[in-house]
């Protein structure tokens, strides 16, 4: 009798630890995070069986990590309400795509206006701030604290700064990048140290509201400032017309190459070899269109246009 209570004491005592034991695996499983039916699939020789063995998980994407493509917040508009108004300023870079875009715009929604004024980067981001216009058109990228502001830019396109002297300039060579970065602070002050007729260099210098001339700062001087010597001419207005009749001959300048491909009275000057056509320039920045959340309605018709086919092919004609 003593040896049938002993039996029975042994197996309800194993049978209390086989249920602590698979209690206690539970739980670590449940911890863990460990796929209960995916181990044991895998120690039964089902690694094939998908069922058994599921993918990953999907990691849900960073709420605060920006789409590639800011323009796919902004579906392209199938109708715009007559009436509509755009109003856009800011970069004389843009001013090229600024038309093109208005009058692709206004011929695809009867009815709509686009308004578009350029006096510079700076210029055109105080006026979107202070509510006078819907978007700015700048020829930099947003500053950290423009960011801050609820101020969002959207890419539009690639731009190259050439660098131009006056069709009437003896000088018919190129530049190196550092003999370009020499004259544009004072080094170089004279026509005959880069292979020239011994004349001065007259430098005409774009106004610092220009986002052209702060993108040539980092482009070009490499974040450096530009030169004070007497021969460097700061223009009071962001204009490229009058800054290209103070050329001469014997002045250089920079503007966006859209502006001045096909002029008659300038002549581009190679940098390293190169031409503002060539892949490998070296002074190629990005232009964008700048708005301020929340997007309104015209903003986001306009901006959902500019991603679209039509609107794309209008900026593409601009560099042709």
């Amino acid at each position: 009798m003593s040896q049938k209570n002993e039996t029975g004491t042994l197996i309800a005592a194993l049978v209390i630890t086989l249920v602590i034991l698979a209690g206690g695996f539970w739980w670590f499983t449940r911890q863990s995070g460990m796929n209960l039916g995916g181990l044991m699939g895998g120690l039964m020789g089902g690694e094939d069986n998908p069922a058994q063995n599921p993918s990953p998980p999907t990691q849900p994407a960073n709420p605060g990590t920006p789409a590639a493509n800011p323009n796919s917040a902004f579906p392209p508009p199938q109708t715009v309400p007559s009436g509509t108004i755009v109003r856009i300023a800011g970069s004389t870079s843009m001013v090229q795509i600024n038309q093109a875009l208005k009058q692709s715009f206004e011929q695809q929604f009867p009815g709509t206006t686009v308004e578009t004024q350029a006096g510079g980067s700076d210029k055109g981001i105080l006026a979107l701030l202070t509510g006078s216009v819907d978007i700015a058109a700048i020829s930099r990228p947003l500053t950290s604290q423009e960011q801050s502001q609820g101020l969002v830019a959207v890419p539009v396109t690639k731009d190259a700064i050439a660098i131009v002297v006056g069709e009437e300039n003896p000088f018919q060579r190129g530049l190196t990048q550092a003999q370009v970065q020499q004259v544009f602070q004072g080094q170089i002050t004279n026509w005959s140290q880069v292979g020239g007729a011994s004349e001065p260099i007259r430098v005409i210098n774009r106004p610092p509201v220009s986002g052209t001339h702060q993108a040539f700062q980092e482009l070009v001087l490499n974040g450096g400032q530009f030169g004070t010597t007497p021969n460097i001419v700061t223009m009071q207005q962001d204009a490229t017309t009058p800054i290209l009749r103070e050329l001469g001959t014997n002045g250089i300048s920079y503007a966006t190459y859209a502006q001045v491909a096909d002029q008659q009275t300038v002549r581009i000057v190679p940098v390293d070899g190169l031409t503002p056509q060539a892949t490998n320039y070296p002074y190629q920045r990005e232009l964008y269109y700048v708005y301020k959340q929340p997007a309104t309605p015209q903003v986001q018709a306009f901006l959902g246009y500019v991603a679209s086919p039509q609107g794309q092919g209008a900026i593409a004609a601009t560099n042709q």
